[in-house]
């Protein structure tokens, strides 16, 4: 499966998530008749796959979501947490990400 990045082409949808959720970071990646809306948070990612004209297959579910945990470090979440909510045509696959450790300096 080949992702073709057309986030230029959804400035609107962009800068709408931008301004309105948590996101730092909005992507827009179509394959064929699926369209791929990549978002990273704070405490999370999110995948959401989209087809209007047929059902998402398990195949690319699965090769989607391994594309992009491949971007990722494996210190930054842990699979056993990783969720998917799926009906035929709608996909989101939430990533949620370790918290940081904070650590306290005294300085003095």
């Amino acid at each position: 499966m080949r992702l073709i990045n057309v986030t230029n082409s959804y400035s609107r949808l962009v800068l709408q998530q931008l301004e309105n959720t948590d996101s730092e970071l909005v992507k827009v990646y179509t394959s064929g008749s699926i369209t791929i809306i990549y978002t990273v948070a704070p405490l999370h990612n999110e995948i959401v796959m989209v087809s209007k004209k047929r059902a998402i297959k398990p195949e690319e579910i699965n090769e989607v979501k391994a594309y992009f945990l491949d971007k990722l470090s494996e210190s930054e979440y842990i699979e056993e947490n990783i969720s998917i909510i799926e009906s035929p045509s709608l996909v989101e696959i939430s990533i949620p990400k370790h918290p940081k450790e904070r650590k306290n300096r005294a300085y003095g």
